[in-house]
């Protein structure tokens, strides 16, 4: 602002909010934060010279630019108080109430920090520093509008002092301002911090504007009369404006090898009409006179962009063949093009009746720049996990995907349709089992590309897979992942594990509760270096150690009488079966039901042929119950046992090669596998060596979770 007289500059930031904030209340509100300021700062100047209050002044007139709402405005005045002044945060919540209090406490809080702009990685630790300690983004606003005044003073500080301020503006403030969509305050941060950081490029640049200007001008103002009579003729109400020359915007496209005379956006004209049908009715029209440029369309209006940004742009051969870039939106879309979304708290307000519902509406639905940092903050990770993730996910070029409603999902460069899946929701995430690209059927590492549509198949039994975890590319969804498997996995195990060692001590006939008594925990904390029963039923669940070596371990040392081993020497024969008061008995493991290790077993007698071992509940036993006696396994047990599997894939396509993969991975060797087809799908039997249950329920387990399987379970003939 020009004015010097406080009052008159007061009086200006009032008459401006009032032209969208129409509550008295509210208006008296800001005025009283005004003077509260006023008085705090009284007898404190600047480096300018000036009452310290012209900064605040400056500030709050900022946010009505970009129509804030009133409690911004406020804190726009008093951003300073709480930092320079005598006040309390007690006395600041007695007067304006906690709203108003905690975003000038987030805005001292981001005043407090030195930022530096030595690296890269420091740039993008200080922007997720920013984000991440403003709880409410309107923080980040009044920062935004407090660094735009202090730019436009800069030249009343040191030369050096000047250059850095200029590069935290430029690297660090502007682009946040480009995420949150506030044109009006990223293009003059951009262009004053290339004013000091390149002064000799920024006055060439604004030279050779001020020498074209006349001819620009005049080519433009014929322009525009001929597009205005155009849209006349059609009956389409309308307003054109000329553009603003961003100096940046041209110093970056000389900087990529342009001519200055080749920067379509010098002739620029933009466009403003009352409904989203007439911007496309306007560029049909012009088009129709006006020949478009090749490859320069695009339609934010259908497609916007994630700071909320929509405007139809093309490009056309304009009079005397110049071309002309033309920029088409509503009169609301331009409100929010210039004012990104601090506009959406007050200038959508007053569009409807129920205000909370818009700001709640608004926050939810556009902030996706805000909020997918702050869900990065949220998440378990070092800090350069952190920056590396806001710089790849955030900060760079990202992709836009639809779901088959055609709702856009942003994702980082390189996602895969399970990163899609889980910004649809973690439930959606954690239940995929495949995905349809384009009505194309495609595998879950699919590199996504703009404008893909992806529809997510789900199963309610799926779970995530550990491979996920190496073929997801945002931060977000790894860390979901890894918390889905750290949390659900250890509950299963343990769940598993207590199971499997109350199931063998009801076999053995032994006191659950006499088994765990605090003597024999003792003793095996000690031998098995475990800590707590926890850890015991874990290490039973996820197969580091047997229920049987446990109840073993403790029955040894109490001395409990143990039955014979039979040792057998004939081929397949198992030594590994106890045969309780019979020695020098043939036994073999059935082939129709393949008992491995830790199943619960029983003998067959046979005749002529020794002992079978069936599992109790092979259906085969049913024809044979008054043959039978009891067997156990022994508990030395150093070998692998056959089983055979099924496997059900859910899709057409083969997929022997992962399904080999997978049980090679778990350590279980394959002894074959057979592919048979299916309506639709393919199931697989395979044969397979385990060490014992343990191992097959894990391996059973981690199939299940593939993508391409439905369900595995043990083949009984």
């Amino acid at each position: 602002m020009s004015h010097t007289k406080e009052g008159l500059v007061v009086q200006d930031v009032l008459e401006h909010a009032k032209t969208y904030i129409k509550n008295d209340d509210e208006l008296q509100f800001i005025e009283q934060a005004y003077l509260f300021a006023k008085e705090k700062h009284a007898g404190q100047y600047r480096k300018t010279g000036e009452d310290y209050i012209i900064h605040p002044l400056n500030v709050a007139m900022i946010l009505t630019t970009i129509y804030a709402d009133y409690q911004t405005i406020a804190a726009g005045f008093l951003h300073d108080v709480l930092e320079d002044c005598d006040c309390t945060s007690e006395e600041m919540q007695e007067k304006f109430g906690p709203e108003v209090t905690k975003l000038v406490q987030g805005v001292t809080k981001l005043s407090k920090i030195h930022f530096s702009t030595e690296n890269e990685y420091l740039i993008d630790y200080y922007k997720k520093i920013i984000v991440g300690m403003s709880e409410d983004v309107r923080v980040i606003i009044i920062k935004l509008a407090d660094r735009l005044h202090n730019m436009r003073t800069l030249w009343a500080t040191p030369p050096d002092r000047q250059k850095v301020k200029a590069k935290e503006a430029l690297e660090i403030l502007a682009p946040i301002a480009h995420h949150l969509g506030i044109h009006k305050i990223k293009s003059e941060l951009e262009d004053l911090a290339l004013r000091y950081l390149k002064p000799d490029v920024f006055y060439d640049i604004a030279e050779k504007l001020n020498k074209t200007k006349l001819e620009r001008d005049r080519t433009v103002v014929d322009m525009q009369k001929e597009v205005s009579d155009l849209l006349t003729e059609h009956h389409i109400n309308h307003e054109i404006k000329g553009r603003a020359k961003c100096i940046y915007s041209i110093y970056n496209k000389l900087n990529k090898g342009k001519k200055f005379s080749d920067i379509y956006d010098l002739l620029a004209l933009r466009i403003l009409v009352h409904t989203e049908q007439e911007c496309y009715l306007a560029l049909g029209i012009i088009h129709s006179k006006f020949r478009p440029l090749p490859k320069r369309f695009k339609d934010y209006i259908a497609m916007p962009k994630p700071n909320m940004y929509q405007s139809l742009h093309t490009t056309v051969f304009g009079i005397d063949g110049y071309l002309f870039e033309i920029q088409i939106r509503t009169y609301d879309m331009d409100e929010v093009a210039e004012n990104g979304i601090a506009s959406h708290w007050a200038y959508k307000e007053n569009k409807g009746s129920n205000k909370t519902a818009n700001l709640q509406s608004t926050t939810e639905q556009k902030l996706q720049f805000f909020k997918s940092i702050i869900d990065l903050s949220k998440d378990k990770m070092s800090s350069e996990e952190f920056v590396n993730s806001v710089k790849d996910e955030v900060l760079n070029n990202n992709i836009y995907c639809f779901t088959p409603k055609g709702d856009v999902i942003e994702l980082p460069r390189g996602a895969t349709p399970i990163d899609f899946a889980y910004k649809i929701h973690t439930k959606v995430g954690e239940t995929t089992t495949g995905a349809i690209v384009n009505n194309a059927i495609v595998p879950l590492n699919y590199e996504l590309k703009d404008n893909d549509i992806v529809r997510i198949i789900t199963n309610k039994n799926a779970t995530p897979s550990m491979e996920w975890i190496n073929i997801v590319k945002a931060t977000t969804t790894r860390n979901k992942i890894k918390n889905f498997f750290s949390k659900n996995e250890k509950e299963v195990y343990i769940e598993r594990g207590k199971y499997s060692l109350e199931k063998e001590l009801r076999k053995k006939k032994l006191s659950i509760s006499e088994f765990l008594s605090d003597t024999n925990l003792k003793e095996i904390y000690e031998e098995f270096k475990m800590d707590s029963l926890e850890d015991i039923y874990l290490s039973i669940g996820n197969g580091k150690v047997s229920a049987l070596s446990i109840i073993n371990f403790i029955c040894k040392e109490q001395d409990t009488p143990q039955p014979k081993v039979v040792k057998v020497t004939a081929k397949n024969m198992d030594a590994d079966i106890i045969v309780s008061g019979i020695d020098k008995v043939k036994v073999n493991l059935a082939n129709c039901c393949c008992p491995v290790y830790g199943d619960d077993i029983i003998g067959y007698i046979t005749k002529g042929n020794g002992i079978t071992v069936h599992r109790t509940h092979c259906h085969n036993l049913d024809m044979l119950e008054t043959r039978t006696l009891e067997v156990h396994w022994n508990t030395n047990v150093n070998k692998r046992y056959l089983t055979n599997l099924l496997i059900y894939s859910n899709t057409h396509e083969n997929h022997m090669l992962e399904l080999i993969q997978t049980i090679s991975n778990m350590n279980v060797s394959v002894d074959g596998i057979n592919m048979m087809s299916k309506v639709g799908t393919i199931l697989y039997s395979a044969s397979v060596y385990v060490t014992g249950l343990d191992q097959l329920t894990k391996l059973l387990s981690t199939l299940e979770k593939q993508p391409y399987f439905d369900h595995a379970e043990r083949m009984m003939r």
